[in-house]
């Protein structure tokens, strides 16, 4: 009786909501937050010295306080648990971004001269160059990021945690548990959900009917088919699928980014999960389907 309790308890961990949260090193403030109000309090002093000879503290003041309170805000407030001042900066930066990019590597050539002036007015500005972050991917499918070091891929079996006993549970946590706190590096989990294409499926259906060893089993393998075409041409199918991704912020670090998908393939292995690493073709056809996310996956081999 002992034994079944034990075997339906899961003991809970405690698990902090924000592992990557700065440190406060004044109150409630954090090192970015204190650099922020301190620039703005030495600013604003010094501009109570320099007009203190032709105005009264108390105009000043009252000049400055709107200031005081937008730089407070700016710097202690927060959304969707970033920064307004993170906020503010992104949305300077994606106002001063071309809205319109084209796949350009040899740069965009200008209009020529003929073009008239009416035409020219209405084209607009021309387009940027789209830049992408991912330059190239090598031969072992890791992605290289310029500046940005590189990454590799991996794609991860799922588990179903709720139809495990408690036990069993507990183990599967506690291995995921040891799997995250092995980590040396930036790592993402990824869940996405994409097309899915039944239609080789459904040609292997069709095809392996016939040799199959009874008529109501070929019968039942053509219905399957049929009924398998009939809901893809009725609605969009999608499917889940769990990409680990991991990232060396050094731009010699390929090597080690593809190293610890193995060292994370080992580490999940206790947790029933497996992780098959992309090789060059899986790693572009991911990107693909990044930038164009309704278009289905290439057949594979």
């Amino acid at each position: 009786m002992t034994a079944d309790l034990d075997d339906e308890h899961v003991t809970s961990a405690r698990i902090p909501a924000d592992v990557s949260k700065a440190d406060r090193i004044l109150g409630p403030l954090t090192a970015r937050q204190t650099a922020i109000l301190a620039v703005a309090g030495l600013m604003l002093y010094g501009g109570y010295w320099a007009s203190r000879p032709f105005m009264h503290p108390l105009a000043y003041a009252a000049l400055t306080a709107p200031v005081a309170v937008v730089v407070t805000v700016i710097a202690v407030g927060r959304r969707d648990g970033i920064g307004l001042d993170r906020l503010l900066l992104a949305a300077v930066h994606y106002h001063r971004t071309p809205k319109r990019r084209v796949p350009a590597p040899e740069g965009v050539q200008p209009l020529p001269e003929f073009v008239p002036a009416e035409w020219r007015a209405q084209a607009g500005s021309a387009p940027a160059v789209l830049d992408l972050p991912c330059g190239e991917v090598s031969e072992t499918g890791v992605l290289g990021l310029a500046g940005d070091g590189h990454s590799a891929l991996a794609v991860c079996s799922t588990v179903n945690f709720h139809l495990r006993t408690g036990g069993e549970q507990q183990a599967l946590t506690e291995a995921f548990a040891r799997w995250l706190n092995s980590l040396t590096g930036p790592t993402q989990v990824l869940v996405r959900a994409h097309r899915l294409d039944v239609t080789p499926l459904v040609d292997e259906l069709t095809q392996l009917a016939p040799t199959l060893t009874h008529p109501a089993l070929e019968r039942a393998a053509r219905a399957h088919g049929d009924f398998l075409a009939g809901l893809a041409a009725e609605r969009d199918l999608l499917t889940r699928q769990v990409l680990l991704v991991t990232r060396e912020p050094a731009a010699s670090s390929g090597a080690r980014a593809s190293h610890r998908l193995t060292e994370a393939a080992r580490a999940l292995e206790a947790a029933e999960i497996t992780v098959t690493s992309l090789d060059t073709e899986a790693a572009t056809d991911m990107l693909r389907l990044a930038a164009d996310p309704d278009a289905l996956p290439l057949a594979g081999p």
